[in-house]
């Protein structure tokens, strides 16, 4: 770890990276090392590192396997983050398997800012069609909003992106809109329409963070993405150390704002909230 670089801009542009790891199952060691390797390369010229879903260990539906591997908030990845966030001056987002107090296991995904600030979200829409529900539980409360460099981000998990409503920009509640996945190849072209649709009806910057390889349900090329809130993809390839896939993309505050001004859609929109 020798990053240590100085990169804060308050309301100006960020720079994300959304880091699509080939995830090895069930080895924390391998993937904590493969992540670092990733986000040390990029220090300095991102923001905020997005890593996929369950990066540390893979998706797990065995439900022995993930108590096994499950973690408290503040075990060894959330330790891994802060440090790393710390030394290279970024946040860094993504999922891991969490053990609450109470024995149940979580889908938690994170952003850990460079002070070591971290905020949390339980994944409440669990892939039932896959079993997630049988090993996992779900998050009820809202998806967060974190002020970060003078955004405000808010974090889902992979399965939410199906959900509008949930996912829905009260009051331009939210300026970027982080989504971490396990999203496999068959359901390629759902994930990059509804990551479009997402960023088109809220009006906000969406990154989708999807991981690399093959695991025990399907395969994944590399389909993480950028979207402006036009719905167009911005992000280009990076090129990162051991050939691990990332794409990168600038995003602006300023023309998110002017936009916004422009064209006020979620000014017209229903009123309603969710609990």
């Amino acid at each position: 770890m020798t990053c240590n670089n100085t990169r804060p801009h308050l309301n100006g542009p960020l720079t994300v990276a959304a880091i699509g790891l080939d995830i090895a199952t069930s080895d924390k060691k391998a993937n904590l090392k493969a992540a670092s390797t990733a986000i040390e390369a990029i220090a300095g010229h991102a923001d905020i590192a997005v890593l996929p879903e369950m990066f540390s260990t893979g998706y797990i539906l065995q439900a022995d396997t993930a108590r096994n591997l499950a973690e408290p908030s503040d075990g060894p990845t959330i330790e891994w983050a802060a440090k790393l966030a710390s030394a290279c001056n970024l946040a860094i987002a993504g999922s891991f398997i969490a053990l609450d107090h109470d024995g149940r296991l979580f889908n938690r995904a994170f952003l850990t800012e460079p002070s070591g600030e971290t905020t949390y979200y339980d994944k409440h829409h669990l892939f039932s069609t896959g079993g997630e529900d049988k090993v996992y539980t779900s998050g009820h409360k809202a998806i967060p909003t974190i002020r970060f460099r003078g955004w405000n981000i808010a974090l889902a998990v992979c399965y939410d992106l199906r959900f509008p409503i949930w996912l829905r920009n009260s009051h331009n509640g939210y300026d970027l809109l982080i989504i971490v996945a396990n999203w496999p190849d068959s359901r390629a072209y759902a994930w990059k329409h509804l990551l479009i649709a997402r960023a088109i009806e809220n009006q906000a910057y969406v990154v989708g963070c999807n991981r690399t390889g093959s695991d025990d349900f399907g395969n994944y090329s590399g389909t993480s993405a950028i979207i402006d809130p036009k719905g167009q993809t911005i992000g280009t390839e990076a090129h990162l150390p051991d050939g691990i896939q990332c794409v990168m993309g600038r995003i602006s505050h300023s023309s998110l704002y002017e936009f916004r001004e422009k064209f006020p859609v979620l000014l017209h929109g229903d009123r309603f909230t969710i609990d």
